[in-house]
């Protein structure tokens, strides 16, 4: 026997059934098919704005008897009548909204951001604790605050303003957003923390000069969220504000409809489109952003 032992030969590749080829005629039967549902529950989800749409372009007497989406005569009347229908112009209600909106966002982005930062970076006691409570806020219906807020917010004499409705955002109210960005921060290397740490920098200037820059995605979608949000919001604006004049542009819709008399439809159609515009804007410009942020929140 020799010390050198022959090697074994190799084994012979084991020849692979053909992969089976697909018939042209049948992917593209399939496809089409899956393309047609798609269109119909398109068509079904979006008829309701068309019909919105289409109606504010009819008289009023006419807009609940054609269920159709044809339109035999354009009718400007309800724009430009709905415009300065109300006690002031619908620009005003507009503007009330976008006081409130850009509080909001403001307050959102500020606050969420710093205790979000915290909960992920920061350590200190109950930390684990203090944001289990915080996911569990969450779960808690507005229903169940309201009366307590409102009282303590007409004590303090800032009902039928704006207050009520922007400092709480200023409190990082918001858990969903804090959740959101907790998740985002996670996902970014600690090595940076620990580089700027070497060089001096604190918490502060961490959150400042390290994180603020990277969270441009989660602060993208908590801004659209908020906006979007806070311009719809009717709940809220309607408790705290009696004054017609300080009225946001979700109540002020309202005053179109009246239970006594006729209500003004198509008016109130009319200046629900004008509402629309700003969010179908913002949804458009900033999709990328928001598709961005929900899909990089907590990837490594």
């Amino acid at each position: 026997m020799t010390d050198l032992q022959e090697s074994p030969a190799p084994l012979a590749a084991v020849p692979q059934p053909p992969a089976p080829r697909r018939r042209p005629g049948r992917s593209l039967a399939r496809s089409t098919v899956k393309h047609l549902v798609l269109i119909a529950v398109s068509v079904v989800m979006i008829y309701p704005l068309l019909w919105l749409l289409v109606s504010s372009f009819r008289p009023t007497d006419v807009i609940f008897r054609t269920p159709g989406l044809w339109i035999n005569g354009l009718v400007l009347e309800n724009y430009t009548g709905g415009w300065t229908a109300l006690a002031q112009p619908f620009g005003h209600y507009i503007v009330n909204s976008a006081i409130v909106v850009v509080g909001a966002v403001a307050g959102n982005l500020f606050a969420c951001s710093l205790a979000a930062y915290a909960f992920a970076r920061c350590r200190f006691r109950f930390r684990t604790l203090w944001f289990a409570i915080m996911l569990i806020t969450v779960m808690v219906p507005i229903h169940v605050v309201l009366v307590p807020q409102y009282i303590l917010f007409n004590n303090l004499g800032w009902t039928n303003t704006f207050v009520p409705l922007i400092l709480p955002k200023f409190l990082a109210t918001d858990s969903f957003f804090i959740f959101l960005m907790v998740q985002f921060i996670r996902g970014i290397p600690r090595e940076l923390d620990e580089a700027a740490r070497i060089d001096g920098c604190g918490h502060g200037r961490i959150f400042l000069r390290v994180m603020l820059p990277l969270m441009g995605p989660a602060l993208a979608t908590t801004a659209i969220f908020t906006f979007i949000w806070t311009w719809s919001d009717f709940f809220t604006p309607l408790i705290y504000l009696t004054d017609p004049n300080a009225y946001t542009v979700p109540v002020a819709l309202k005053q179109f409809l009246d239970a006594t008399s006729g209500s003004n439809w198509g008016a109130m159609f009319a200046m629900s489109i004008v509402t629309l515009v700003p969010l179908f804007l913002v949804f458009l410009f900033g999709q990328r952003f928001l598709v961005k942020g929900i899909a990089t929140t907590g990837g490594k």
